[in-house]
């Protein structure tokens, strides 16, 4: 099964967490870009797990093999394809899931929609596995944006109860993210965060938070009104993350309780540019960019695998029974999260320069 995302350039993922192998088809790139594939492996291994306490123990090479499109560091202009192994799966730890479904998380509406013959060891094709092919797709679509002077970062805003401090939504260079394991912009919110993390994974327990996305460099004018805006677009791709269960752009659902006069973005000239003096809206109006930094923040909830006993269901007995999970779990997603959202939103942005493109060379 193939999931697909995105028009002008676009993706398609298939495979699962304890398949063979997992795959990416991304297209629409230009011939003759250039392709530095070490950066690539360098932010591929941003999200592994097996680096600390608080992510999974399973540890993967995620070396890709490239298929086709890349040749000698340069996009061919055909469909890139790469391939990357699943050679440290334990699907012997799920077994107890063939009957009983795991509180939150995709086991019983996969068994719902597709039966119960469905292979969903590592969670299957809902696993967060599959953001693995998205992050080398959108790391190559880095790449490229960067030589339009286009910049994606992205921090953890929080981590249950731990905040950070907010990237400038105004200031397209302001942001510098501290020398830390964790993408943050305080260094003393990063050692909080790790604690954290720490003392939930001795309780067995998880723990959700929030990551902040800023691109920088943004021209005006991407997007179309109402169904094709920006906002729809990100968030069609960015809701395809594992986890992810909110979106909000600016100053987002802040803005309900505020005036119009607080609200709203005067605009001032700036270096001969049409600029906003603030960036309540996100860098977003009327669904297309207003040429101010893109911003929004995403809800990354608790992991579902925990290993404190939770109440389910019996599928084959129908009856209400005890779980209590086994296997290799992160007792905190956020880390990991945070390159699909840059890697995500890298495609979409290329997306929407791409129809961009094109329709200015129609006219």
């Amino acid at each position: 099964m193939g999931f697909k995302v995105g028009n002008k350039v676009n993706i398609e993922v298939s495979g699962a967490s304890h398949s063979e192998y997992i795959e990416v088809r991304l297209e629409g790139l230009p011939k003759g870009g250039k392709v530095d594939l070490d950066e690539v492996r360098s932010f591929l291994k941003r999200r592994q797990g097996g680096n600390a306490s608080y992510t999974t123990a399973r540890k993967e090479a995620d070396e890709p093999q490239i298929l086709g499109g890349i040749r000698d560091g340069e996009l061919t202009g055909d469909a890139v394809i790469a391939r990357f192994a699943n050679s440290n799966a334990r699907s012997k730890d799920y077994s107890k899931m063939r009957n009983i479904p795991r509180p939150s998380h995709a086991d019983y509406v996969a068994f719902a929609k597709y039966g119960r013959d469905i292979d969903m060891s590592g969670g299957g094709f809902f696993s967060g596995r599959m953001t693995l092919p998205v992050c080398f797709a959108g790391a190559l679509c880095m790449q490229l944006l960067k030589e339009r002077g286009i910049c994606i970062r992205a921090h953890i805003m929080s981590v249950g109860d731990v905040y950070d401090d907010p990237f400038d939504p105004v200031d397209d260079n302001a942001d510098k993210l501290a020398e830390h394991v964790l993408p943050v912009v305080k260094k003393s919110a990063g050692d909080e965060m790790v604690s954290l993390m720490e003392a939930v994974s001795r309780e067995g327990d998880s723990v959700g938070g929030c990551i902040e996305c800023k691109v920088t460099n943004v021209p005006a004018g991407l997007g179309d009104p109402i169904y094709d805006s920006v906002e729809s677009a990100l968030s069609y791709a960015i809701f395809g993350i594992p986890a992810i269960k909110g979106i909000e752009f600016g100053e987002g659902f802040k803005v309900s309780g505020d005036r119009g006069s607080t609200s709203n973005d005067p605009f001032v000239i700036k270096d001969g540019r049409v600029r906003c003096a603030t960036n309540n809206s996100g860098g977003i109006q009327g669904g297309i960019t207003n040429g101010m930094p893109v911003v929004f923040r995403v809800a990354v909830k608790p992991t579902p695998s925990i290993y404190k006993p939770q109440r389910s269901v019996d599928l084959e007995k129908m009856e209400e029974c005890e779980l209590v999970i086994e296997g290799r779990h992160d007792s905190c997603i956020v880390p990991r999260v945070v390159p699909p959202v840059e890697a995500m939103t890298a495609l979409v942005i290329a997306d929407l320069i791409a129809a961009e493109d094109e329709r200015s060379e129609n006219h």
